[in-house]
C-alpha cells in the first residue's frame, strides 16, 4: 500500500481513505490487487493492480469487468473512477476496450 500512495502522490493525488479488498471477498481466486480509495477531492477510485509476466489480454478485460461488478455490488457503491495499474504487457485491443468502457490504464507501476 506504501507504493501505491508513493505513485498516486508522483501523479499528484491525494487520498484520505485507501481500502484493500481481498478478492476472496469476492468469491475470486485472482493473484490481483484491490483498493478502494477516496481522494481528497471527494471521488471514489476502484485500483486494481496487476502484476504478472504473461500479456494481459481482451479476455482478461471481460474477468476485470466481472470483478468490477462484485466489487460494487459489494462496497454498494458506484465508483466515478476505474483505474488498472499493470507491470506486464497490454494487448492493444484489451487497452483500447477498457478506454473505451472509461477506465484509467497506467501501465509504468512498479
Amino acid at each position: 500500500m506504501k507504493n501505491l500512495t508513493k505513485y498516486y502522490l508522483n501523479k499528484e493525488i491525494l487520498f484520505k481513505d485507501i481500502e484493500q479488498i481481498l478478492p476472496k471477498s469476492l468469491k475470486s481466486r485472482k493473484k490481483i490487487l484491490i483498493y478502494v480509495a477516496t481522494s481528497v477531492s471527494k471521488e471514489y477510485y476502484a485500483i486494481f493492480v496487476i502484476n504478472s509476466k504473461s500479456r494481459f489480454i481482451r479476455k482478461n478485460v471481460e474477468e476485470l469487468e466481472q470483478l468490477l461488478d462484485s466489487l460494487i455490488s459489494f462496497k454498494e457503491h458506484n465508483f466515478k473512477r476505474k483505474e488498472l495499474l499493470i507491470s506486464s504487457p497490454l494487448c492493444s485491443k484489451a487497452k483500447k476496450e477498457l478506454e473505451d468502457n472509461k477506465w484509467r490504464v497506467r501501465v509504468d507501476f512498479m
